[in-house]
């Protein structure tokens, strides 16, 4: 009997309710799919419930494993779906491809003109065309015969002309389409890889075809290879001829996690489709796919407080439709039903519809693996990197000293924040003194759950170094806020991720160019001024952060006039927040950066139409820093308390001031006096008003710091404060204890 190929679109859910339905119709003896021949020992992982897609096949060489490559597999893609249904008819199921060994092998060496750039070692599979001509062909066949047929969604094409004919010919017409359509751009890359997966393919058909009992073979493959096994096959020497000699890698394959995001053509996936959640909710849901898709994303509204009533899943329902009827479209599609959530739910707010494209649309769905699953390259460049810088894995905590100056030292750092990076929080960092920034403590917990922390975070990459590099520059892309993204630079400078740099630099840049908050600006700052100390530290090259601090410092400074005007005491106090930190900040900056600083501070002192609790933070910042004298700060304490403002006020601007520095007052004799005076004077409902500020003000002081507060206001009229009793010296009674003393030193 001629074998059955079926031509299938790559994570198409129509795609696989038509292959379903067919393997029900067949009833094959033996079913081959397109995928890694090696891997055939984990097909019977896939009756295992703990495996749950979306997942993927990972293959990496077994001494290199940042050589590696991916075959994944959605709930709604059509190879899954025939593994699931040969697995549970017990009907012998094998991939065809050629063998990961094999695939690897090519990529590692691959024929390429020394030219172009060279491609990166870590790959997702199913199809990628070698040369430019098939590229755009082969990367969706089938959207682009739906796009010929006037479809702007391959699913609705293939529903049309496959799921609604009812009949089992809609196979048939796909694989004739895909043979015009090879012949219309002609045979496939120059290096000849392609052919020699389809000359594997027909060998792996010849042996099942001799296999006793076997008479009907059904095979998935991708729609662009089922002209290639269909009909009569060329003759097997043929095909032999073009498989020998191919080179192997010794190669490893595991079951790893996948996630909806990863399988979106966004991505750089080859294979990629556009709108995998949405996919998954096709394939998923049987009746009313509509209507459930929208309660699905007004969930996601209303948990984002968006209100987000029924009568808008109702009316977004009749909006979509009554745009597939004016489209003459029997159902409404995606787009209808994007352009109704725009117009309804999220009432013309492009930013929402964004959101629920990102997080609908798309989705972010976690496959999960078995916790038995063999382990994935990620582990074992951990363990090797572990070992490398002389780090145990010990379930029992402990505490360790590193020094940035030391090699090893440096390396167990920067494995652990990478480690941390990916989420694998090993090594937790705890305060330690002494030796600057050149000394860090960890405290250090190895947990038996970190090996499957290891393995969902290999969907990152396959080295610690490939995944946290993806990861920071995931973070920094999709920031909400430049606080986010210069915390991804930090995290990625004491992880030294070089690589990462230019890209979170550049999410850094495109971000700060927009936000006009001074208050973003202000929380950004800091880490890069933090930043730039690790030139020095880890020898990183930091030359790029000064530019980016200063531009940011230019706009602070050219923003914060208007960022403190008009301000409430709560605002005012986080504002004063943001303030310390940049000052601070700037210390460690140029010396141009920090004249621009003082100067619109000074700017700021000089107002009155600013909250008292801001005007008295900067004073002491810039009597602190030297830029103006005791004597001129007394003369502004006494302005701040003598003028038309409120005692309120009044208290705001001493609290400002003396922030939790009460160490001013016990050297400042003018500072207090004129405080005490201001305090002495108020009227009795006044004080009581003040009197809860006050306290929290000094409340922060240490104890002995307002001990001495308190006898130095006690001598403020010029009397002698009480003398301290004192303990006479008796020579008589100290003699032995100064003998036993002498003798323990030697001195007797």
């Amino acid at each position: 009997m001629t074998p059955r190929v079926l031509g299938i679109r790559h994570h198409g859910p129509g795609s696989a309710r038509a292959v379903m339905a067919e393997l029900d119709r067949l009833r094959p003896d033996a079913v081959l799919i397109e995928g890694p021949a090696d891997a055939d020992a984990l097909i019977a992982t896939v009756a295992d419930p703990d495996l749950r897609p979306p997942v993927a096949l990972l293959a990496y060489a077994a001494d290199d494993p940042g050589t590696a490559a991916f075959w994944p597999f959605a709930e709604f893609s059509p190879e899954w779906q025939a593994l699931r249904w040969s697995v549970r008819a017990g009907v012998p199921v094998h991939f065809c491809d050629l063998p990961a060994a094999q695939t690897l092998a090519h990529r590692a060496t691959p024929q390429r003109d020394p030219a172009e750039p060279e491609p990166a070692e870590q790959t997702d599979l199913f199809d990628e065309p070698a040369d430019e001509s098939a590229r755009i062909a082969r990367a969706d066949p089938i959207a682009l015969l739906a796009s010929a047929a006037g479809y702007d969604d391959p699913e609705r094409w293939w529903d049309d002309v496959v799921e609604t004919r009812g009949d089992s010919g809609g196979f048939d017409a796909i694989t004739e389409a895909m043979g015009a359509l090879r012949q219309e751009i002609g045979e496939l890359g120059e290096d000849g890889h392609d052919l020699r997966r389809e000359a594997h393919m027909r060998q792996i058909l010849r042996k099942t075809l001799k296999l006793p009992g076997v008479e009907r073979v059904a095979i998935v493959c991708g729609a662009w290879h089922a002209p290639a096994l269909a009909g009569k096959l060329p003759p097997a020497a043929h095909d032999a001829k073009l498989l020998k000699g191919m080179p192997k890698l010794r190669t490893k394959l595991a079951w790893v996690p996948w996630t909806h995001s990863r399988l979106a053509g966004a991505s750089g996936y080859g294979a990629g489709v556009i709108s995998p959640g949405w996919y998954h909710h096709l394939f998923t849901t049987s009746d009313d796919v509509v209507v459930r898709w929208l309660i699905h994303q007004a969930d996601l509204l209303r948990e984002k407080d968006i209100d987000v009533s029924s009568a808008h899943i109702i009316e977004t329902v009749r909006l979509a439709e009554t745009l597939a009827v004016m489209r003459r479209r029997p159902l409404a599609g995606l787009a209808e039903i994007s352009e109704a959530t725009l117009a309804v739910m999220c009432q013309g707010d492009s930013g929402l519809a964004d959101l629920m494209y990102r997080e609908a649309v798309i989705g972010e769905r976690l496959g999960e693996v078995p916790a038995d699953a063999p382990v994935v390259p990620l582990q074992a460049d951990l363990t090797a990197s572990a070992r490398s810088a002389r780090l145990k894995q010990d379930p029992r905590a402990k505490e360790i000293d590193v020094d940035l100056r030391r090699p090893v030292d440096r390396a167990k750092s920067v494995l652990l924040h990478r480690l941390g990076i990916i989420g694998i929080p090993w090594g937790v960092a705890r305060d330690v003194t002494g030796s600057g920034t050149f000394k860090e403590g960890w405290t250090l917990t190895w947990k038996p759950e970190f090996v499957v922390e290891v393995v969902m975070a290999s969907v990152w990459g396959t080295t610690v170094t490939a995944a946290a590099t993806a990861r920071i520059t995931d973070r920094a892309a999709s920031g909400a806020s430049l606080a986010e993204i210069t915390g991804a630079l930090e995290a990625a400078l004491l992880a030294d991720l070089a690589e990462a740099l230019p890209a979170v630099l550049t999410a850094l840049a495109d971000r700060a160019a927009i936000d006009h908050d001074v208050e973003h600006l202000m929380a950004a700052l800091p880490a890069l001024g933090r930043a730039r100390r690790y030139g020095d530290v880890r020898g990183t090259d930091v030359t790029a952060l000064g530019t980016v601090a200063s531009a940011l410092l230019v706009r602070i400074c050219a923003g914060l006039p208007a960022a403190v005007t008009g301000l409430g005491d709560d605002a005012a106090a986080e504002l004063r927040t943001r303030l310390d930190a940049v000052h601070e900040t700037v210390a460690l900056l140029d010396p141009d950066d920090r004249t621009r600083w003082v100067i619109a501070l000074t700017a700021l002192a000089a107002r009155h139409d600013v909250n008292g609790l801001l005007l008295g933070r900067v004073t002491r910042l810039l009597l602190d820093g030297g830029q103006i004298a005791a004597t001129e700060a007394a003369d502004r304490l006494t302005y701040a308390l003598s003028g038309g403002a409120t005692p309120i006020a009044k208290a705001r601007w001493i609290e400002g001031f003396l922030g939790d520095g009460g160490l001013l007052l016990v050297h400042d004799r003018e500072l207090l006096g004129i405080l005490d005076n201001w305090l002495i004077t108020l009227a009795e409902r006044d004080f009581v008003d003040v009197l809860p500020l006050l306290r929290r003000t000094f409340g922060v002081f240490d104890p002995s710091v307002r001990r001495n507060i308190g006898d130095r206001v006690a001598n403020l009229d010029g009397r002698a404060a009480p003398a301290t009793p004192t303990t006479a010296f008796d020579r008589e009674l100290a003699a032995p204890a100064v003998a036993v003393v002498a003798d323990l030193l030697g001195l007797s």
